[in-house]
């Protein structure tokens, strides 16, 4: 959800247009890849209310089987028995005439029932005080930021993190420029109910979370600035990016308050056409992103996450699950840190959702609800909105699990055991790196490429990781990896051979 195409410019509408193209397999490439994947991980469709247009906004667990849905069009819906199958949700309509929820809550401990909304405009606590199933009772916790009724001045709002805080960001002003106050910006809402403005540089969010750590993050879409999607931490005081927000350090409305926060602008702004990690040495402030989601081939318009917490969502916990609108995808990402930051690799995960996918939130039952709208920017799901739980069958799909950095290569781990002939094939491994131009205008080709030449490979003594070495590593570049010729144990190929590790730290040890 990041672009609307009444609004696009004529560039941007064919740049996104040919890599769409290039990034679509064969239908029956497609399907077939899609079927496979549902021995692993099924899809059950929920059935929305009768006649409502449930365009997704926002997904909240209020028990085990309860669940808030809020739309687009500024209504929240409550659905009981969620994990029936076949789905027979029963839904309430809790709220209506907002404006575009983007995030919903609830605080851990709280016996009044209050649901916590992000709107464009502000947070808003709702709670149903006579009990008939609806809310009547709407206060305003807080509207730090200001809106000018661009389409694009979305706000995503958090969970509530382990410290009782609640985290916002706002999109930029038609996603280039910041014409409303701290447009551009993150907000904390404090436990004790304090807004505090926290850092700036973001562009077009699609969601916001936290990973296992309890660490924050959010992702950010291509576009001026970012020369693909991303997923990036946040950080008191950190800048994330994007210039257009830096304004508001120097405008009287805003200027004392940030001062009060403690926050300065960064020593520097960037200057466009160059590398971030370039531009990173030069300003400290400047905090690369943790992953990047190479464009098109595993992202157009990334959006909501959530990681597994209880293991049973197959061989994957801890992980982020991240989902994509334009693509209709949830690809998967493992982190590490490195010198204290954070970052990683991505893969594909799963295709084949009926809409675009923003929100994702887990279950009870460790199964994973993906809501969808191709409302602004169309999906390759074909279905204007969706609801739907994606279920581990309880077989292991035979996978990457995870890709560490190494100060000479990647140390790949896998989900079974490893045929050790075909792990320590060179040819069994396509490798090559690129970056991307650091720029104000639209987006970024990628660039400065290299293929890195593997030195030796070495199979871990338990068959389940490999260490490939080699000759160069390229630091701020994606390092993509195709394990084309691998094989498991059992003579099964990859279900998903690709990688991609975003590495802006090579480690020393």
């Amino acid at each position: 959800m990041t672009k609307s195409p009444l609004l696009l410019s004529a560039f941007a509408v064919v740049f996104a247009a040919a890599n769409s193209i290039a990034s679509k397999p064969s239908p029956p490439a497609q399907a077939q890849l899609t079927e496979e994947e549902s021995q692993y991980y099924r899809l059950i469709t929920l059935p929305a209310p009768e006649g409502v247009t449930l365009e997704a906004g926002a997904l909240c667990f209020l028990g085990p089987d309860r669940l808030a849905c809020s739309t687009r069009h500024g209504d929240i819906w409550i659905a009981e028995g969620v994990l029936s199958d076949p789905p027979t949700p029963k839904w309430t309509q809790f709220a209506s005439g907002l404006h575009e929820v983007l995030g919903l809550a609830v605080r851990p401990g709280d016996k009044e029932g209050s649901i916590y909304a992000t709107q464009r405009g502000e947070v808003t606590r709702l709670r149903d005080t006579n009990g008939d199933g609806r809310a009547d009772l709407f206060e305003t916790v807080g509207d730090p930021w200001g809106i000018s009724g661009n389409y694009h001045e979305y706000a995503f709002g958090s969970k509530f993190d382990k410290a009782g805080d609640m985290w916002v960001v706002l999109c930029l002003t038609g996603s280039f420029t910041s014409e409303s106050p701290y447009r551009g910006w993150c907000f904390k809402l404090s436990a004790a109910g304090k807004w505090s403005p926290i850092c700036t540089g973001i562009r077009s969010p699609g969601g916001i979370g936290f990973n296992a750590a309890g660490d924050l993050f959010y992702t950010d879409n291509q576009g001026p600035w970012n020369g693909a999607c991303k997923l990036q931490q946040i950080r008191p005081g950190a800048f994330l990016g994007h210039p257009g927000g830096l304004k508001w350090f120097d405008e009287p409305v805003t200027k004392e308050a940030l001062a009060a926060a403690g926050l300065k602008p960064p020593s520097a702004e960037p200057e466009s056409g160059g590398r971030l990690y370039v531009e990173a040495g030069k300003i400290p402030e400047l905090l690369p992103p943790s992953i990047y989601f190479p464009y098109p081939k595993l992202g157009q318009s990334t959006s909501g996450f959530a990681f597994d917490c209880t293991g049973k969502f197959g061989p994957f916990k801890d992980q982020l699950f991240v989902g994509d609108q334009t693509q209709s995808i949830v690809s998967r990402v493992f982190l590490e840190k490195v010198n204290d930051h954070y970052q990683g690799a991505c893969f594909p995960f799963r295709q084949g959702f009926d809409s675009g996918c923003l929100a994702l939130e887990f279950a009870s039952d460790a199964s994973l609800f993906v809501y969808g709208t191709d409302r602004g920017w169309g999906a390759r799901g074909g279905k204007p909105f969706a609801l739907q739980r994606l279920v581990w069958t309880g077989r292991a799909p035979f996978e990457i699990h995870e890709m560490r950095s190494r100060p000479d290569g990647f140390e790949f781990t896998f989900t079974e055991p490893i045929d050790e002939a075909s792990a320590k094939d060179t040819a069994s491994y396509q490798v090559e790196t690129y970056t991307y131009i650091y720029q104000s205008t639209y987006g970024s080709p990628e660039v400065d490429r290299t293929e890195p030449v593997i030195k030796s490979i070495v199979v871990g003594a338990d068959k389940r990781s490999v260490r490939v070495v080699l000759d160069a590593l390229a630091q701020g570049h994606v390092h993509e990896f195709h394990l084309t010729g691998v094989k498991s144990a059992t003579g099964q190929p990859l279900l998903h051979d690709a990688a991609y590790y975003t590495l802006f730290y090579i480690p020393t040890k």
